[in-house]
């Protein structure tokens, strides 16, 4: 391989595509080189096929993965013929090391929230909305609050997952309250997750980041309720008439020691939180012991198990085992598939901007066209292209902006997902719950109602904020 990484070295050396920067140990621009063009290929590939992942039914992590490791390996093959393989090296631990923190900071989240879906937290709610009669209009309302105010704890996609049960399950014979419900639903959640690091990926890492502290996010508070309350005041006005009809009066019983894992969570992300502004210790830390108290308490629960098994804590009435519960199958049950996706982006546009992409981009956007367009047409990228990979390009720039700038960011990137229904995995994961009845196009039919929110939301940063 010595002779092979040899010939590579000498060829960009020489050919007429290599950067003309060539001091050994430095960092080169290789944006009009042989590798930076294939780099760009290859990602350009892989994206376009976790766009059509419905379509193939191919998991959006497979090549997003596949062309993080091809992009890197032509990084190294170059750097080896240049003899510098140890900047190579180093940024990829440090690339890597970001995408550590954010894994566990996730998979804790994610072990929490299965946790509370195991223990049937979510069930009860929704099953105490579908049971109380609500008209077509108070339910609108109620599950676009409800998915705003739980996002920023949850997450959006699950918050979104979880009021769409609600309106699949009241609406089975209005469309059209469906349609209508589920671009609320999204709207909201995806508003209410941009004022809090817990309710989207891309707030945790300008906050995992140091960009803002835990407490600035809520600066953006009144804006995103302004992105929610615009269109759904619109929208409001073509519901159908009356009440839906209630085919059960059951609710679903919450399990043994669900709120108490309610509790354990809201105690986490106060560890967390305290961990980073407190001690200015990372937060993932912060998350990891929280994951320890749900281990704890899940052995409290094994021992109520074989308590009940022996028939010494047996509930009246109880035919199943209330207590068995494995904190282990519960973070088996994490959203692998998203986990991997975020190791395959961060890698991949990590290595593009080592090339020297990312540099070229932020001069352009944050140079000639200035912070406060750049930010808002982030927002419109973002509901084409993922908005992960947006804002990790962001960040890897660091463009010299204010804070108010770094909070429009945050807005737009999390709020503009919801301008199409496949610009964010809320709008994603209910096409395929809610199939047939929300569509892409219908959903596009209110994009120009969610954009006067998207301008208005931003309009609003800008007169609290500026």
């Amino acid at each position: 391989m010595k002779w092979l990484a040899l010939i590579l070295g000498l060829f960009t050396a020489t050919s007429g595509w290599a950067s003309s920067a060539e001091t050994s140990g430095t960092i080169q621009d290789l944006t009009t080189s042989w590798v930076g063009f294939a780099a760009i290929g290859i990602f350009f590939i892989a994206y376009m096929l976790v766009i059509f992942e419905e379509q193939l039914h191919l998991r959006k992590s497979k090549p997003v993965m596949l062309a993080a490791g091809l992009i890197w390996i032509l990084i190294a093959i170059y750097y080896v013929g240049e003899g510098s393989p140890q900047l190579v090296e180093g940024a990829i631990r440090h690339n890597f090391l970001e995408y550590a923190e954010l894994f566990f900071f996730l998979l804790v989240a994610m072990t929490y929230i299965n946790a509370m879906l195991e223990r049937g937290v979510f069930d009860a709610l929704r099953d105490w909305l579908v049971v109380k009669g609500f008209g077509y209009r108070q339910l609108f309302w109620m599950t676009g609050v409800l998915a705003f105010v739980i996002s920023p704890i949850a997450d959006n996609l699950t918050t979104a997952l979880i009021m769409c049960s609600v309106v699949l399950a009241v609406g089975k014979d209005q469309p059209k309250f469906v349609m209508l419900s589920c671009v609320n639903i999204v709207v909201a959640a995806n508003a209410g997750g941009a004022f809090s690091p817990f309710g989207d990926i891309t707030t945790l890492m300008v906050w995992q980041k140091g960009v803002i502290e835990f407490s600035g996010f809520f600066a953006l508070f009144l804006p995103s309720v302004v992105n929610f309350v615009v269109p759904a005041f619109i929208m409001q006005f073509s519901l159908p008439h009356g009440r839906p009809y209630s085919h059960s009066d059951e609710m679903a019983a919450i399990k043994f020691g669900g709120l108490t894992i309610v509790g354990l969570f809201l105690l986490t992300i106060v560890t967390a939180v305290s961990f980073h502004s407190l001690l200015h210790i990372p937060p993932v830390f912060g998350m990891m012991m929280g994951l320890a108290y749900l281990q704890f308490f899940g052995f409290y629960l094994r021992r109520k198990s074989v308590s009940w098994r022996n028939g010494i804590d047996a509930p009246p009435g109880a035919s199943v085992d209330p207590y068995n519960f494995d904190v282990f199958s519960r973070i088996a049950r994490a959203e692998w598939d998203t986990l991997f996706f975020f190791y395959g982006i961060i890698l991949a546009v990590g290595g593009l901007g080592f090339l020297g992409y990312l540099n070229m981009a932020s001069g352009f956007f944050y140079g000639d066209l200035g912070p406060t367009t750049a930010n808002i047409l982030v927002g419109i990228l973002s509901a084409i292209v993922d908005n992960i990979p947006v804002m990790f390009a962001v960040l890897t720039m660091y463009p010299e902006m204010s804070d108010m700038q770094w909070l429009l960011v945050t807005l737009t990137a999390g709020v503009g997902g919801s301008l199409l229904s496949v610009g964010s995995a809320a709008g994603v994961a209910l096409m395929g719950q809610a199939r047939g009845q929300y569509t892409f196009f219908g959903h596009l039919r209110w994009t120009p109602v969610i954009a006067l929110g998207y301008a208005a939301s931003i309009g609003v940063h800008f007169l609290v904020n500026g």
